[in-house]
């Protein structure tokens, strides 16, 4: 039976609101959520009908799509599944789906020797990997994931809007704000770091923005101001001279010691691009790298997180910034705390 996409969008939305324990949920509430989300990925204003939702909780709860919903009406008036773990995502691929997947992914494949295939193999490679779990084999790759990140929601409405050239309004809260802001802005590119996303974008007076996606707590298209592009802003070298996401300045050459325990880590897998090896092993089998990129955020924690088998040698500007964070550091294990201990809920 085909389903069209408005129509997925409320089951959707129906099966977050049903796998939340912690409210109760009437008929007009699922109503209201449908509506929301109906606005909120299409733009569609007119709302969602009270016959629309309760024809969407029969179909959830029929064989006809396959979900076969665990639906009740508790209280005579409160929805929930009576299945706490169900999901209408979790449901397994049947033979059909997974045989015609079979025949995609094979078919992608036959495009390998394509330059811009590159971009795809490692989504290609996550199909193969969940088509063989599938059929009950094992896992043969693990890729990195964090399903309970705030804000992938917005992955698809933000790809369609930039792919469409479409000015947006966003509520955004950074970690450092009281309370959030409205932004209108032309986005222009979703980048991922560290399993984390980020949408760069241009305000309406030329300022380029970098939201997490995490931190949005809304968008919405705005048709009444003609979309903007940013001349400064090439994805292609923007981020060029440094590591993660964060511009800050010009970048600079750092050179730093690596101990054996690092080095050999450290050469095959460079923190950037513009790593170099000025001293190869020595006695004690360490090395000296040099690096030309921004001082930023993200490169010091990654420095950090080498702990003591890093030391940054120069510039001192930069020396000094890394023994006043490790200074800081060392202070927070010299404050008294009392001592905590999970429960075996929690543990």
């Amino acid at each position: 039976m085909p389903v069209n996409k408005n129509a997925l969008i409320r089951y959707k939305t129906i099966d977050n609101c049903l796998r939340n324990p912690y409210r109760r949920w009437t008929l007009q509430d699922l109503i209201d959520a449908c509506s929301d989300a109906l606005y909120e990925f299409e733009g569609i204003r007119r709302g969602v009908s009270l016959r629309t939702v309760q024809s969407d909780l029969q179909m959830m709860r029929s064989d006809k799509l396959g979900y076969n919903a665990p639906i009740e009406v508790y209280e005579h008036k409160y929805y929930r599944y009576s299945d706490r773990n169900y999901s209408i995502m979790n449901l397994p691929l049947s033979h059909n789906d997974i045989e015609t997947m079979t025949e995609a992914v094979n078919l992608l494949r036959q495009f390998e020797d394509f330059d811009h295939f590159s971009e795809m193999s490692d989504v290609v490679s996550r199909l193969q990997d969940n088509l063989a779990v599938a059929r009950g084999s094992k896992k043969i790759v693990d890729f990195e994931r964090n399903s309970n990140l705030r804000g992938l929601r917005f992955l698809n409405p933000l790809y369609n809007h930039i792919a469409r050239r479409q000015t947006i309004k966003v509520k955004y809260q950074s970690f450092v704000a009281k309370q959030p802001r409205y932004y209108i802005v032309f986005p222009h590119l979703l980048k991922e770091y560290r399993n984390r996303w980020f949408l760069f974008c241009t305000s309406q007076k030329g300022m380029l923005y970098n939201f997490a996606l995490d931190r949005i707590e809304s968008l919405h298209e705005r048709t009444d101001i003609p979309y903007q592009d940013n001349p400064d802003f090439d994805p292609d070298t923007y981020f060029d001279d440094m590591v993660g996401v964060t511009h800050w300045g010009k970048p600079i050459t750092i050179i730093f010691w690596a101990s054996k325990y690092q080095a050999g880590y450290i050469a095959t897998k460079p923190v950037h691009a513009s790593q170099r090896i000025i001293r190869d092993k020595a006695y004690d089998g360490s090395m000296i790298f040099s690096v030309n990129v921004e001082p930023n955020w993200e490169f010091f924690s990654l420095m950090l997180g080498f702990g003591d088998g890093v030391r940054i040698l120069s510039p001192n500007a930069v020396v000094r910034e890394m023994k006043l964070k490790l200074t800081k550091a060392i202070d927070q294990y010299s404050i008294p705390t009392e001592e905590y201990e999970c429960d075996d809920a929690d543990a």
